[in-house]
């Protein structure tokens, strides 16, 4: 691989091309003081901002924001970590070297708006490369505020010159290829401004942090991380996003988990597998981090694990957005979109909250804190917009809610809310699934319908109708079929839902029966994850269905659980199954698995009058599956009346 470094040479200045905000050329400045070891470092900056950039050079890994007024309103600049100029200030303090801001300060300084190579391209390329096909592509021209810039900066090189031999100047590529020409030509002084008054120091909100950072929190946190000696990964734990709790926990004791914990843990095991100590971190080593990382989240809260063809049609819909764009990774939106649309809204929201957590950012700081927007700073911005599979919002509501869910405003205070011995269903969710149950039924009487047909050659009677699929097969034989569609004897009675097995009794160990509180409503029988291992609101458990029975009509099932009848089944998917047979007052009982059950189950059905109607799992909507098996458990009546803001 090419050398990344590439240093342009004229007297004693070695000049270093950069992008501003670009975590790749913050860790070139790294190399070229290390390689160099200048008696002076220069930056792109303007003098009259030098005392308060050092304080907030001083509060890195915290970000600061140093704003003044100028003719065209207020103008920020925002001090991060994996921006260059940055990074120099910050070695130049470290190693106690000699830093000048060459720049001049001017009020009205016009933005440019060119198309620029992705910085990424210097990871593979190396900065020679990179920076000669940026001098071959050319830019616009510049106009007569950057060539009094350049100027000024040239002068300033030019004095420094006199009193030291090497010095390291970091400079945009747009301004540098013109500072070397003038550098041949004696300079005079500009006339420019010589002290600002009006310079405020800010501390950036945690949750702007989020939105107006050149590189998203979870980059800047990996390149940060990295500049000293690589932190010790964490010991494995069962440290979860999940709020769980204990027996004791509800007799008096609490403990927190707090969210912010599992985010930095995650951080911190991402820091080693993005690149070799002391090597450039590879932003696409992050961006695939950022993604398991996420999905190991994801898979906590929900119980869904993202499978493998999930993840090939993110990167490869991530990697698409990008070159339609003309970049060759995508950005921190392309990213969203591309997991908000190859996976779902869930798994947007874990990984937009991992990749945006400030991990040193706090509200409250020895200075004042600002919040921003990105109009504020740029042009423009780009919404996404997440929607919980579970809820839907009315015309009118935000529909960015979901990112502003409840949380506990102080540890423990949602275990208060388990003072109740009795549960209940949340009964939306028993909508959904009665609905489920009656659909089930209707495809389970629709499939022993289409067994019970019979097609035979056109003789004497059209029957019910010509079936042209047999005509046209048997064409050849210049003969007409028709179908005959014979009536099914009895209804279905019960309905089981499968989803996992779990012989082994670890995944889905909490079972419950519940009967129907009124005529519309089956007698339900379940197995689930644990309620205690996700709290989601005060007396509110979420829980994930690992299979359940729907029996009709209610207040007849006893606990099937304990009921000796069925001690010999194998397993609790058997379980639910010898119930449906013997409390369903139908004759069919349709049972939906990944795979069918066993033969002797049939025997069982036949000496009872019964059929089991097997419908295969993968036959029904992977998306309506997925949304059915998230379920909450409420500890009291009283929780119907709150839920609805904790559910989601």
């Amino acid at each position: 691989m090419a050398h990344r470094l590439h240093l342009e040479q004229f007297g004693p200045v070695s000049a270093l091309p950069i992008l501003h905000y670009r975590m790749e050329f913050a860790h070139l400045v790294r190399e070229a003081v290390a390689r160099l070891k200048p008696d002076c470092i220069c930056i792109e900056l303007p003098p009259t901002l030098k005392s308060h950039l050092l304080r907030t050079i001083r509060r890195l890994p915290e970000i600061s924001v140093l704003s003044y007024e100028s003719k065209g309103g207020t103008v920020y600049l925002v001090i991060e970590p994996a921006d260059p100029l940055v990074e120099a200030a910050r070695l130049a303090l470290e190693q106690d070297i000699p830093l000048h801001l060459v720049d001049i300060d001017l009020d009205d300084y016009p933005p440019h708006q060119g198309a620029l190579p992705d910085s990424y391209a210097v990871h593979r390329l190396g900065l020679k490369a990179y920076y000669d096909e940026f001098r071959k592509a050319g830019s616009i021209p510049p106009g007569k505020e950057d060539l009094l810039r350049e100027k000024g900066m040239t002068f300033q090189l030019q004095q420094l010159a006199k009193e030291h031999g090497r010095i390291l100047f970091i400079c945009g590529m747009y301004h540098l290829e013109r500072v070397r020409e003038f550098y041949e030509r004696p300079q005079a002084a500009p006339l420019s401004r010589v002290r600002r008054d009006d310079v405020r120091l800010w501390n950036l909100h945690p949750d702007s942090c989020r939105e107006i950072l050149a590189e998203y929190p979870f980059l800047s946190a990996m390149y940060d991380l990295r500049r000293g000696p690589l932190p010790p990964e964490p010991e494995p734990s069962n440290l979860s996003l999940r709020k769980r709790f204990n027996a004791l926990e509800l007799i008096g004791g609490k403990t927190e988990i707090p969210e912010e914990e599992a985010l930095r843990q995650a951080v911190l095991r991402s820091v080693r597998h993005v690149g070799g100590e002391g090597e450039m971190p590879d932003r696409q080593r992050i961006m695939l981090r950022l993604f398991q990382e996420a999905a190991r989240h994801y898979r906590q809260e929900t119980g869904e694990s993202i499978h493998i063809w999930q993840k090939r049609a993110f990167f490869r819909f991530a990697r698409n957005y990008a070159l339609a764009g003309g970049s060759l990774l995508p950005d921190l939106f392309q990213m969203l979109t591309a997991a908000r649309s190859c996976i779902d809204d869930n798994f947007a929201y874990a990984f937009y909250r991992l990749a945006t957590y400030p991990m040193w950012q706090q509200e409250e700081s020895d200075i004042p804190t600002v919040r921003l927007t990105p109009e504020d700073l740029w042009s423009g911005s780009r919404r996404i917009r997440f929607r919980p599979r579970e809820q839907r919002r009315g015309k009118g509501l935000s529909p960015l809610a979901f990112l502003r869910r409840k949380k506990e405003k102080r540890p423990g205070e949602w275990l208060e809310g388990f003072d109740n011995q009795s549960i209940c269903s949340y009964p939306p969710e028993d909508l959904i699934i009665e609905d489920y149950g009656r659909f089930l039924k209707q495809k389970g009487a629709k499939q022993l319908s289409e067994e019970q047909n019979r097609v035979e050659p056109f003789s004497a009677s059209m029957l019910d109708g010509i079936d042209m699929r047999e005509t046209l097969r048997n064409l050849h034989e210049g003969r007409i079929y028709v179908r005959e569609n014979q009536r099914v004897k009895g209804g279905v009675g019960g309905v089981v839902v499968i989803f996992h097995e779990d012989s082994g009794n670890q995944r889905f160990p909490y079972h419950m029966t519940w009967l129907g509180e009124h005529a519309q409503e089956s007698d339900m029988a379940f197995y689930a994850t644990s309620p205690d291992d996700n709290i989601v609101g005060p007396g509110i458990c979420r829980c994930e269905y690992g299979g359940f029975l729907l029996s009709y009509p209610p207040r007849r099932m006893l606990d099937v659980w304990s009921d000796g009848d069925y001690a010999f089944a194998r397993c609790k998917s058997e379980v639910l199954l010898l119930a449906a047979l013997d409390y369903s007052p139908e004759k069919h009982v349709v049972y939906v698995a990944a795979r069918p059950p066993r033969s002797y189950f049939r025997q069982i059905a036949a000496r009872l009058g019964k059929k089991i109607v097997y419908i295969p799992l993968g036959s029904l909507s992977p998306v309506k599956l997925k949304r059915l098996r998230i379920f909450h458990v409420l500890y009291g009546h009283d929780k119907r009346g709150t839920a609805r803001d904790y559910v989601w």
